[in-house]
């Protein structure tokens, strides 16, 4: 098997672009991506909330007899 590396860009959609010529005509290929990890806190935050705020598992939570606690309950926490 033979292996190429490419280095491209995406343009402002999104798309690969890619500009390569294989000598082989019509032949099934496969293209394998890597992408650079972008450790970007927030958004894996907005991610993991838009999840959980969207799975069905936790729909019990709209329910207003889960409603228990009010502003009202408890005492102050004074340090």
């Amino acid at each position: 098997m033979k292996a190429i590396e490419i280095n491209t860009c995406t343009d402002q959609f999104g798309h690969l672009k890619l500009d390569y010529a294989i000598a082989n005509q019509q032949r099934n290929v496969r293209v394998i991506l890597l992408l650079e990890e972008i450790n970007d806190e927030m958004n894996e935050e907005k991610l993991w909330i838009q999840s959980i705020s969207s799975n069905p598992a936790f729909d019990f939570l709209k329910d207003d007899s889960e409603n228990i606690y009010t502003l009202t309950d408890g005492k102050p926490f004074k340090n």
